[in-house]
């Protein structure tokens, strides 16, 4: 059973998916045009708080969600939902969707997503292409190989594989690793890792990234991650996720880069651009990782303008 239910906090709402509370939001909620973000690894929808007034001054209503483990949504570990992929999140993007969203809105919506939030994003656009008006990532974090492989060819060893992963997993001490990332603070050596520019890595992000991997329920959904992420099929993997677009319905798809992304590097993004043409790549120069947070201005305006561009096309 999905309910909708008011969150205690001024912050956002909760809604009951598959027995799991999950966290949003939404500005601008009687506008016509749709359009939901996603947040990457590790973070949570407060990461999109310097983009949600530039979308809401478009005519957007904007939508942002804490996926299932991350942020305030509730943090499953693997006795409660055996793994979490990119093709669970899907899932309840796709609920949400209909359970939130469609109810008072019947218009094709936008997604926009930051790296994992990305990914989930392109997962959508190939699960409920219809429902879909365009994706914004930035960056997939996916790498993309020249050969694309074909899910349908299942190794003799895939099940020994699984419970192999399955039992390294378990016996990983994530409980300690995130008890040194936070007793040591870290985090802020990741957040300098993927910020090129150094002026919003403050308290406040510290805070947004930090707080939600000191619950208690933190270490066991990310195992979950880690599980499901590691034994995900082919299917689920951007090489394919682009093949399927190509070949069956190609959504509107921006990919913006920051030039000096120290995750996943530029060529990644090139080499997408490079295999499938119609996806536009757009560069930011003297960016990191998280380019919506750490350029707000200049994502803000690339998006804009990409937005409108699509709307001439119609």
């Amino acid at each position: 059973m999905i309910l909708k239910i008011s969150s205690m906090s001024n912050c956002c709402n909760y809604w009951i998916w598959n027995g799991f509370k999950i966290a949003w939001f939404v500005e601008n909620e009687k506008d016509k045009k749709p359009l939901l973000l996603l947040h990457g690894f590790g973070a949570n929808s407060n990461h999109w708080r310097n983009n949600i007034k530039s979308f809401t001054k478009n005519g957007y209503a904007v939508y942002a969600i804490d996926l299932l483990g991350f942020g305030k949504s509730d943090q499953p570990g693997i006795k409660e939902i055996d793994k979490l992929d990119n093709g669970i999140w899907c899932d309840q993007i796709t609920d949400f969707i209909t359970d939130i969203i469609r109810p008072i809105n019947s218009e094709k919506i936008l997604l926009v997503g930051n790296s994992l939030g990305g990914l989930v994003a392109l997962t959508c656009a190939v699960s409920i292409p219809d429902e879909i008006s365009g994706i914004i990532v930035s960056p997939l974090p996916d790498p993309i190989g020249l050969k694309i492989n074909d899910p349908r060819k299942i190794s003799k060893f895939k099940s020994f594989k699984y419970k192999l992963i399955r039992l390294f997993v378990i016996l990983l001490p994530i409980e300690f690793i995130l008890f040194v990332i936070n007793r040591f603070k870290l985090i802020y050596y990741f957040l300098n890792f993927a910020y090129e520019k150094k002026e919003p890595i403050d308290k406040q992000l510290f805070n947004l990234i930090s707080i939600p991997s000191k619950r208690p329920t933190a270490a066991k959904a990310l195992r979950a991650m880690c599980l499901g992420m590691a034994t995900r099929s082919n299917k689920l993997k951007s090489s394919f996720l682009l093949k399927v677009i190509s070949e069956v319905k190609k959504v509107p798809f921006l990919l913006i880069w920051g030039e000096k992304d120290n995750f996943i590097p530029l060529n990644y993004g090139k080499r997408i651009a490079k295999l499938f043409p119609w996806v536009e790549l757009k560069v930011i120069l003297n960016s990191g990782h998280c380019v919506h947070d750490e350029d707000p201005q200049l994502f803000n305006k690339i998006s804009k303008e990409w937005i409108e561009e699509l709307a001439n096309r119609k």
